[in-house]
């Protein structure tokens, strides 16, 4: 995309600090953060709940550097939890662990959301993926954030981790969803004219005491409220490392697509939000095994078909130009294998054991890292 400025990535992902031999998820991140910090500084975060940890890559150029990054960041948290016997399990919701059991991270900003929010904080306990795609223009992120909203459905089919509920498989591929729908300010973002009227929202929840600015807005994409970037946050958390790389690498191709067309005066059809709830309802509950509506022709078809579409026929030459054909290759394994989500319900149908779903979730998220 040589008419266009670099498209940098970031990553973020959320795990499970989990004890290996009750398969129970264990708070520990005070522990992990003592000598973690000293090693990762801020690229290792604390979550709302002492089971969780995030990471941060740095900002990378191409997808395959990205994933270099997950793959040291994971090793350094494996390395930091196995101190203390512990292992990281990447999954966005845990099989079997109660909301109810867990301990909120006893910082200032965990305690202000938990006495906010009251018990939809203490419910969240869920694990996700974020991809930050870099955009100086911030007219541009918006433009792109505008048209990306109707591919979001597709890439939360190929990422769907979430099956169980506190012991209950919920008939759901991304139950993450579901949990996460009780907060406000989710969802599917509304369409913006402009920069300046994204900012006027933001200004007014502001003004009238909803948020203290623009990090508590937890749409699906947004553009971030600090750095120049475009943060997507509608995927569950991934499982294997590759599968990171892919939706990553699919995120890039597609705000280098909308810009590209939006460079040429091009304008990608607008659909009703309602339309785009829908398909991430259809994402949430079936996953890769559902149908989706076509929003063009206004039919549903299988989720995998639009998916390969969106591949194949739009994002195409985007991918070429970028060069990473490589990694969006393995969304054709995810659509072939299956997700974590798909994974994880296979084993527990052939174990009837929900320990022997974490124990695998641990090795699928150890796969490709030690």
């Amino acid at each position: 995309m040589s008419d266009l400025p670099p498209l940098t990535i970031g990553i973020e992902e959320e795990y499970q600090i989990v004890d290996p031999k009750t398969g129970e998820l264990k708070s520990s991140i005070c522990r992990l953060l003592e000598t973690g910090k000293l090693i990762l500084r801020e690229q290792l975060q604390p979550e709302l709940h002492q089971s969780q940890v995030e990471i941060g890559t740095k900002v990378c150029e191409t997808p395959a550097e990205a994933r270099e990054e997950l793959v040291r960041l994971r090793q350094a948290v494996m390395a930091l939890a196995a101190r203390d016997g512990l292992k990281i399990a990447a999954a966005g919701t845990h099989p079997f662990s109660s909301w109810s059991d867990q301990e909120v991270t006893p910082f200032d900003r965990y305690l202000g959301i938990a006495e906010d929010m009251q018990l939809v904080a203490q419910r969240l306990l869920t694990f996700g993926t974020h991809v930050h795609i870099g955009i100086e223009d911030p007219e541009l992120r918006i433009a792109v954030m505008n048209a990306a909203r109707a591919m979001l459905p597709q890439l939360l089919c190929l990422t769907t981790s979430s099956p169980f509920w506190i012991g209950q498989t919920t008939g759901f591929k991304s139950y993450r969803g579901i949990v996460f729908g009780d907060l406000p300010r989710h969802g599917i973002p509304p369409t913006f004219g402009s920069e300046a009227e994204f900012q006027g929202l933001v200004d007014t929840l502001v003004k009238t005491n909803c948020i203290p600015d623009g990090s508590k807005i937890y749409w699906d994409v947004r553009p971030h409220f600090k750095f120049p970037t475009l943060e997507f946050r509608i995927c569950d958390v991934t499982t294997r490392v590759d599968e990171a790389a892919c939706v990553a690498a699919i995120f890039q191709a597609l705000v280098a697509k909308l810009a590209k067309l939006r460079s040429a005066g091009q304008s990608p059809p607008s659909y009703p939000s309602i339309l785009i709830e829908e398909n991430k309802w259809r994402a949430m509950r079936y996953g890769l095994d559902g149908n989706l509506i076509d929003l063009a022709t206004e039919r549903e078809r299988p989720a995998r078909e639009l998916i390969g579409e969106l591949i194949e026929d739009f994002l195409a030459d985007a991918i070429d130009e970028l060069g990473t054909r490589s990694e969006i290759a393995y969304a054709y394994r995810i659509m072939d294998e299956g997700t974590s989500a798909d994974r994880q319900l296979a084993t527990y149908q052939r174990t009837g054991d929900l320990h022997a779903v974490v124990a695998q979730l641990i090795q699928e998220t150890e796969e490709g890292v030690l």
